[in-house]
């Protein structure tokens, strides 16, 4: 592998164009300070990096948040997307999508709609969200099926909703999805706010993997199901993007250039923007994109790994947040030498499933809320809490609270 390989251009470009959402997601991969992040480019400024970003070869454009849907101009961004020629994709919880908004939509030549759903009930998908949202949901699936695009549905996993696995394919059947992606949750963001509450047990994991199994089979090509299985629970990293600033392009709110969406938290870096760097610049020449491709930055073990060009030494931002360092390997990897705190997330998460049956609670996690008039008693108890993704939790919380 050539330790600084001149890479080709980004082929997929994410812009999130938005941190502001109608939903409070308890696993929301957005900064935990997101409401010190609150600008957002214009309309010109948009435009601008995605005509860039075409043309160096870039031709997936993701239209992402918080929730893409409260930018006033979506359309308008779609459609000249559309124009340059992109493949445009609305990532969505779907909340605001109503029928004239699909029909413009439809109009400005968007080419896929994936909506979220946080569970197969209403009281638990409204719970996940502290919001009352779910029947909405069921009202903008069956609106976007009917506008003609193909169905495509993410619902998070985790602990508060792996038992209910049956339910939620039975859910997305009955809606006729064509694609179902289960991924479980990847514990960045809010999600590694809370943690102790997210990570499931290995037997709920094992029991939604047969049942995946089960439902494919049953399913045949009616429907594809994708399952993604937890960093926390393999042996071996995920080649994070496909290798830092290598295919993917993700450009914050305010303009921030990032080789992924969680990248920001990551200190010694200055990241560019791009208001006042070409795409070019930022891609080929800045030190934020250059620090991690190739292998020159790699340590053992990773360096003299044979899997390197594989998974890239995995993820930095999970290294830094359970190690320290980012450039640390990624403690998922069964030779870093920090695996073992990976390990005691993973059996925090078993002995407190267990103190749970002990004490016979049938109480499920997700009640148990982060308020506002609770966060005294946050700081305090042994119980973990739920933070929820919101604006008043954000200002509370720092950027990363171990």
């Amino acid at each position: 592998m050539n330790a600084n390989p001149r890479p080709d251009g980004p082929l997929w470009l994410l812009a999130e164009l938005t941190y502001r959402c109608p939903l409070h997601c308890v696993f929301c991969y957005n900064p935990v300070d997101y409401m010190r992040q609150q600008s957002e480019m214009s309309t010109a400024e948009w435009k601008e990096t995605m005509r860039q970003s075409r043309a160096l070869g870039a031709v997936q454009l993701g239209f992402s948040g918080g929730e893409p849907l409260l930018r006033d101009d979506l359309e308008e961004l779609v459609a000249y997307g559309h124009e340059l020629g992109f493949y445009t994709n609305l990532i969505t919880s779907g909340i605001g999508l109503k029928p004239a908004r699909l029909e413009a939509l439809k109009a400005a030549g968007l080419d896929h709609i994936q909506v979220s759903f946080q569970d197969a009930t209403q009281a638990a998908n409204d719970a996940l969200s502290d919001t009352k949202t779910f029947q909405k949901k069921l009202e903008i699936v069956q609106a976007v099926k009917a506008a003609g695009w193909p169905m495509v549905l993410n619902v998070v996993l985790h602990k508060l909703n792996l038992d209910h696995i049956d339910a939620i394919i039975e859910l997305a059947e009955k809606l006729g999805v064509e694609y179902l992606e289960l991924a479980n949750t990847q514990y960045y963001g809010w999600a590694y706010q809370n943690k102790a509450t997210l990570i499931p047990t290995h037997e709920q994991l094992k029991h939604a993997e047969e049942r995946v199994a089960a439902w494919r089979e049953k399913l045949g090509n009616t429907m594809k199901l994708l399952f993604v299985v937890p960093d926390y629970f393999e042996k071996t990293p995920k080649p994070c993007m496909n290798g830092w600033a290598k295919v993917f392009l993700s450009i914050a709110p305010d303009g921030t250039a990032l080789p992924c969406q969680a990248a920001r938290m990551l200190p010694g870096f200055e990241f560019p923007n791009v208001k006042t760097h070409r795409i070019e610049h930022i891609w080929f020449k800045s030190d934020a994109f250059q620090r991690y491709r190739g292998d020159s930055w790699m340590k053992d073990p990773c360096r003299t790994c044979p899997d390197k060009e594989k998974d890239y030494g995995g993820c930095r931002c999970q290294a830094y947040l359970i190690t320290g360092e980012a450039e640390n390997a990624d403690p998922v990897c069964h030779k870093s030498p920090h695996h073992d705190k990976v390990v005691e997330f993973v059996n925090k998460a078993q002995h407190h499933a267990q103190q749970h049956e002990c004490k016979g609670s049938n109480q499920p996690d997700y009640f148990k809320v982060q308020k506002p008039e609770h966060q005294a008693q946050a700081l305090t108890t042994a119980q973990p809490i739920v933070w929820y993704r919101n604006d008043s939790n954000s200002l509370h919380l720092s950027p990363i609270d171990k």
